[in-house]
């Protein structure tokens, strides 16, 4: 797995012929693969123990304990509408910064590390497909895949940041 700090750079990332390249988290939910700006992403844990909070939303899994500091988890398979599925030696929690605040997300695997042009990026088509749309800021159109871009900020919404 790719060491989230060692790809933080200052400034814009370009590629060759000057054109703004995107650095990205890859993770998967289910069978389909997320991206999130690296620069959002603090760091990448293993799953650890999650205490409950009675009466926090369904998709808030609770809070750990991170290095002294309370985070809330959000399990982005519920945020989703999606089943559930056990935590395995691949679970994931991505902790990111979000306007001042620190949230984990449960993730089923992440993937790697990515710098892709923006254009190879357009806005997300209108589908009914398994993540809501309003969370999607864009997808990504890679040789063999697609990659749905996330705005986490809106993934968290106003419950989540009670949380």
């Amino acid at each position: 797995m790719a060491d989230v700090a060692s790809v933080h750079q200052a400034g814009e990332a370009r590629h060759g012929s000057g054109e703004e390249l995107l650095q990205l988290v890859s993770f998967n939910i289910g069978e389909e693969e997320f991206g999130v700006d690296i620069l959002q992403v603090q760091e990448i844990n293993r799953m650890l123990e999650v205490t409950r909070v009675p009466n926090a939303p369904e998709h808030v899994d609770g809070v750990i304990n991170l290095r002294g500091k309370v985070i809330p988890i959000i399990d982005l398979r519920r945020r989703f509408g999606m089943d559930r599925k056990e935590h395995d030696k691949h679970t994931r929690i991505v902790v990111v910064e979000l306007g001042g605040k620190v949230v984990g997300f449960v993730v089923d695997a992440v993937r790697e590390v990515l710098r892709i042009p923006r254009s190879v990026t357009e806005p997300p088509p209108s589908i009914a497909g398994s993540v809501n749309e309003e969370y999607i800021t864009g997808v990504g159109k890679l040789e063999d895949r697609l990659l749905i871009l996330l705005d986490l900020e809106k993934v968290l919404g106003a419950e989540g940041k009670a949380a």
